[in-house]
């Protein structure tokens, strides 16, 4: 129900008071008291992340940002928008994937109310070239943010626009201004092919952690004998698209994920769904991060 028509049924409900309406809830025809009625429609639109982020309705928003859509991120009311929902733009689906996720986090908070976006596709195609989306060799020394896709530059110097790739594609999508930079915690050291440490970065975007598609560690090594491996994120948690509809995970591609798994691989979700891990410089796996708009 869009917004203008449940503020009519709003006000005819509240004018009908004590009136009574038939229902069948499959036990029979009965009759309820239509304010009763109107009680439970306000808890499934009810505004804000806490709500919006448990409710799946995949509509399509149109092939832009609304006016409206945009004010209604910036209060954290989120009327009309449900995790599913979508945006088709410059040739791509671009999906909510959940409401104020870092919200409050941070060194420095994240006091900005947004919309994680989560793009159907992957915005780096895997084509088995040269490319190389992490390394060009099989390493993953300095973890994510040693690795040549969040640097831009490869070990052998030669350049890795896939990064910036992808935010251009989300500036081109949404406009640089409603693109979230946020403050996150980001591996940058390895031994032994585990993560030893990490530290606060500007993020906007970025590819995603084990835990934000799976909800949990699948492959990320986090028993190291003496050792306490540098395993915590601020992306702990499933985002709430993979949560209420686990069909969105597997897009039928393979598409990397930051997490490092071994000495020489990263985390991957694998073209059949299942969980994997590759070499670093392997040329088949695309791009498939998250963002933010607010």
């Amino acid at each position: 129900m869009d917004k203008k028509y449940y503020d009519e049924f709003t006000r005819i409900t509240e004018a009908a008071g004590d009136a009574l309406m038939l229902v069948n809830d499959g036990n029979g025809v009965k009759g309820i008291k239509v304010k009763d009625f109107k009680l439970s429609l306000d808890n499934i639109f009810a505004t804000g992340a806490g709500a919006h982020n448990g409710i799946y309705r995949g509509k399509n928003l149109g092939t832009s940002v609304t006016a409206d859509q945009w004010a209604e991120i910036a209060a954290g009311t989120f009327k009309d928008l449900y995790i599913g929902d979508y945006w088709v733009i410059n040739g791509k689906t671009w999906r909510i994937a959940g409401f104020d996720y870092w919200l409050n986090y941070g060194d420095t908070a994240c006091n900005t109310h947004h919309v994680v976006i989560v793009p159907d596709e992957n915005l780096k195609v895997a084509d088995g070239s040269t490319t190389h989306y992490m390394n060009t060799s099989n390493i993953t020394t300095g973890a994510y943010v040693g690795s040549g896709f969040y640097s831009g530059t490869n070990a052998d110097s030669s350049s890795n626009t896939a990064k910036a790739d992808c935010k251009n594609m989300a500036k081109a999508a949404f406009g640089a201004s409603h693109i979230l930079t946020h403050r996150e915690y980001l591996k940058n050291a390895t031994t032994d092919g585990y993560e030893i440490a990490g530290a606060w970065y500007d993020s906007d975007v970025e590819m995603m952690t084990e835990e934000m598609v799976y909800g949990g560690k699948e492959f990320k090594n986090i028993i190291a004998g003496t050792h306490v491996p540098v395993g915590y994120t601020i992306g702990h948690s499933q985002l709430p698209l993979f949560t209420l509809n686990r069909s969105k995970i597997c897009n039928r591609a393979t598409w990397w994920l930051r997490d490092v798994v071994s000495s020489t691989n990263f985390a991957d979700v694998a073209y059949h769904g299942y969980c994997d891990d590759r070499d670093a410089s392997n040329a088949s796996i695309g791009v498939r991060p998250a963002f933010a708009i607010f």
